[in-house]
Parts: C-alpha cells; structure tokens; sequence
C-alpha cells in the first residue's frame, strides 16, 4: 500500500505538506497545481487514507456518469476537474467509485450497482428517466432540471456574466461580441446556454452594441479560431470579445494572432472557466473562474448525506464564480 513518504518522492513535496494536502488542512497555503500533482500522485500510486472509518467496509458505491466522452474530457479540463473533486471525496471516505461515459456502449448496465448517481454535463429526458430507475438517489452537475425531485448543483451564470460585462463597460468597452458553443441532448435538441441568454439580457439593457458580433459553434479550439476569422472577414470588429469557455477564447486569440491583430490593443478577450491554460497564453487570458472541483466535491458530499440521512430533501445549488483578471483586456 503506497504512503505519504511515496507520495512525496514522486512529487518532490514534502511529506508534511503532503499530509495537510489529502487530509484537506484549511490553513495550508499551496497552489492549485500543487495540490493537484498530489492529488494525482495519490491516485496513481493507490494511496488510502488512514482513518477510523478505513477499518470498516464502506457499502456505499457512487456511479460518476459523464457525458463527456474521455477524449472530449482530456481536451476540455473543466468537467475533468469536476470528475476529480467527486474521485477526491470518495478516495477520503473510502466510498466505491464506478466511472462510466455515455459514449460507453451499454453505459447504463455497468451502473446497476451503484448506490447513488453524480451525472456530469447534460442528460436529456429519456438518459434522466433511465438513470432514475437505476437509484432515485442521484445528483447532476452543471445542468438545470426543473424536477425537484433531484439535486442538482450549477454555477451562478447570471452573476458571473455580469461580472465579466460590467468590467469591460468599467473599461469603456460599448461594442461587445460573443462566441459561444452549442450543446446538444438526445434528438438533436439544443440545450439553451444561460450565458448566452444573460449576455443579451445585459447588452440589451446597458444599449451594448452585439447583435453583429455574435456566433455560435462548438466549445473548442478550433471553434473558436473559425468564428473569429469570420468576424475578422466581415471587417467590422467589437472592441471586445466575450468567449464562452476559456478553449473558444484561446482559438480565437490565436486567430487574431495569425491575422496580426494584437490583443489588447486591437481588440480584448474575455474568457470563462478559468481553466490552466488560460493563464500561459500571450497575453494572460482574463477569465471568469469556475469552482469545478468544488462542484465535484461538494456534490459528492451531499450525495454522501442523502446516503447516510433518512428521507433527506434534494438539494438545488448554485456555486458563485469570480472573475480573474489578467492583460487580455484593454482600458479604452
């Protein structure tokens, strides 16, 4: 059984700062990236935690579904992370895990022994009914469901998207355009993004100029890098962009780059997910940060209560962002 002294020689961290790390000490100041190389090295190696409650058997078993295939999931880090705070939480109360995509052929049957359900990104009726019949025990991250018979756990979109937009009016920015993603449930029917609906609410009431600047594609890269070349083909830019996650802002960064625009000086980008790339682009990415692991976390947390509670109430949470403010947008 790998230990904290393994954990360190792997890592170069200290066994001190590794135990605070996985036994989650308040007072510990270490980066992200730290904190997760343990993380990771404490998964990799097998590590389990010593408590008390490790010399019982836990009889509970939490199925994380993702929606994500893995591909889409390693290119995408944000439902990753939110992967990885359920993983933590389970890995320190040694609750069983069964992982499954929905790409998996007969996904579905490889949960039948799960306890309770983490469903990760967007289900649509027939995957929700489905899965209920499974365990009515269950809890989706970052997808709204009017039943209130489930849980669920999203981020504040409408405060984050006026976060982002009232900095970069504060900047004297009038003329805003918006790249965003489509995403799909079964049958082809669009989810209706609420970041796209709260950036029209805002524009339309501050008298922002956007209707000529806005595109709709995939959340990737390469998305991002195609709806910015259109703009740039029009020949009629915003001074600024808001992208819709942090990969359509670095595709678009890059076509404006190729194009021998500079950003911020010919036009700024906002971002969204503060993922780790955002911060090594040139320049810096300024983004809005999303708790998605703390989403994973904590949703696996109250999984874990209405496991051990009798006839708790599903939970529906909504978990504040913060916008991180680096050089990709410029003071008019």
């Amino acid at each position: 059984m790998a230990t904290i002294k393994d954990i360190s020689q792997k890592t170069g961290i200290s066994s001190g700062a590794v135990s605070r790390i996985l036994n989650n000490d308040p007072y510990l100041s270490v980066t992200d990236e730290t904190r997760q190389k343990v993380i990771d090295a404490a998964r990799e190696l097998g590590y389990k935690r010593k408590s008390k409650s490790s010399l019982q058997k836990n009889s509970f078993t939490i199925g994380i579904v993702q929606w994500f295939s893995i591909q889409q999931e390693i290119e995408d880090s944000y439902y990753l992370y939110i992967r990885h705070g359920i993983e933590d939480f389970c890995m320190k109360n040694n609750i069983n895990v069964i992982r499954a995509f929905k790409t998996d052929h007969a996904y579905i049957e490889s949960l039948r022994d799960a306890d309770a359900l983490i469903c990760i990104g967007k289900f649509g009726t027939k995957d929700i009914i489905s899965l209920k019949k499974i365990c009515p025990k269950i809890l989706f991250i970052d997808m709204d469901i009017d039943d209130d018979s489930i849980s669920t756990i999203n981020l504040d979109y409408k405060n984050a998207m006026f976060q982002a937009l009232d900095y970069l009016v504060k900047c004297g920015h009038r003329s805003i355009g918006f790249l965003g993603g489509k995403e799909y449930l079964e049958g082809h029917v669009l989810y209706q993004d609420k970041r796209k609906d709260y950036f029209e609410e805002y524009c339309i009431s501050h008298d922002i100029s956007y209707k000529d600047y806005m595109l709709l594609d995939r959340f990737s890269t390469k998305s991002g890098y195609d709806m910015m070349l259109a703009l740039i083909r029009k020949k009629a830019l915003p001074t600024a962009i808001f992208a819709a996650s942090d990969p359509i802002a670095i595709g678009a960064l890059s076509a404006l780059t190729d194009r021998r625009y500079k950003v911020p000086d010919d036009i700024s980008i906002i971002g969204f997910d503060d993922t780790d790339a955002s911060g090594y682009t040139t320049p810096a990415l300024t983004t809005i940060h999303t708790p998605s692991y703390h989403m994973g976390n904590y949703g696996a947390g109250i999984v874990y209560h209405l496991l051990n509670a009798k006839n708790a109430p599903p939970m529906k949470i909504k978990l504040p962002c913060s916008l991180t403010i680096r050089a990709s947008v410029k003071v008019l």
